[in-house]
């Protein structure tokens, strides 16, 4: 129980953080300058810039809560709850931020809003929460109209940058697709870590020895997959490792020293939990 509070107030805490942070680049740098995101945050910024008198953050909850309660038969409370959470701060420090313009010129604007709108958003994806309900309504339509979620969101984006085009000149819809495209790759940064591993895999007839190495002299452990030759028909045993970005040239010289007709094939992993060996 102790564990589980622990953990819930800590994806409340960044879930907060993230919010603030979503918030400062919406007011300090997006709207004044007429630019938007993508998703409901966009259709948010657009009702609000034709209702005028209307706060933001008011338009921002009002316009999410139906995808809340959507989400209710779909993700579970907590992530429910997380997301009501991650909303109502949004909408508190939107109004807290308000008038805070950093700058006016549209090119830093939408650069560094879509830097840190997508830090913020990463971080309450992070935490089990989210601040807008398109992803929300794409799972739900999918499975009843046969197109994937990305292509509902994108289809759904195409549209709101379309509408911005029209109501603030399609200049600011081109800086609002960078922002957006800027903030989706901070998302990813924040979400897979910038420490990108390397997954290797090593075809050799020398297994035992090439895995012996690769412990001993890189401090990296090892796992042996049983298969067989498609061509020789012959068993064969795969060396599999996660290494650093740094080690693979190093081990690719360990490969070819101990084998030179090794098969190595690398790929890029994104998120690596567990232990190292411990050289002794």
């Amino acid at each position: 129980m102790k564990k589980f509070l622990g953990l819930f107030l800590h994806n409340l805490f960044f879930i907060t953080i993230g919010a603030a942070i979503a918030a400062a680049s919406l007011e300090c740098f997006l709207v004044p300058n007429t630019i938007i995101d993508g998703g409901i945050i966009g259709v948010s910024i657009m009702v609000d810039y034709l209702l005028k008198n209307v706060p933001l953050g008011a338009v921002i909850f009002c316009l999410n809560m139906p995808f809340i309660f959507l989400a209710l038969q779909k993700f579970g409370k907590k992530f429910v709850f997380n997301t009501f959470w991650g909303i109502t701060c949004l909408a508190l420090f939107v109004s807290v931020f308000h008038g805070h313009t950093i700058t006016s010129d549209l090119t830093l604007a939408a650069v560094f809003g879509g830097v840190i709108l997508g830090f913020g958003v990463g971080l309450i994806l992070r935490n089990n929460g989210s601040l807008d309900g398109t992803e929300i309504i794409a799972i739900r339509l999918a499975p009843k109209l046969g197109f994937s979620i990305g292509e509902i969101i994108m289809t759904f984006n195409i549209f709101i940058f379309f509408a911005a085009g029209f109501l603030f000149g399609f200049d600011r819809a081109m800086y609002s697709m960078l922002t957006y495209f800027i903030a989706y790759k901070v998302i990813d940064v924040v979400l897979e870590g910038l420490n990108e591993s390397k997954s290797v895999w090593v075809v050799t007839d020398y297994s035992k020895e090439m895995g012996d190495k690769i412990i001993s002299q890189m401090g990296v452990s090892v796992t042996y997959i049983d298969a067989e030759g498609g061509y020789s028909g012959q068993p064969k045993r795969i060396v599999y490792c996660v290494i650093s970005r740094l080690e693979v040239t190093k081990l690719k010289q360990l490969v070819k020293e101990v084998d030179e007709t090794a098969f190595i094939s690398i790929e890029n992993v994104h998120e690596v939990e567990g232990v190292r060996v411990k050289k002794r």
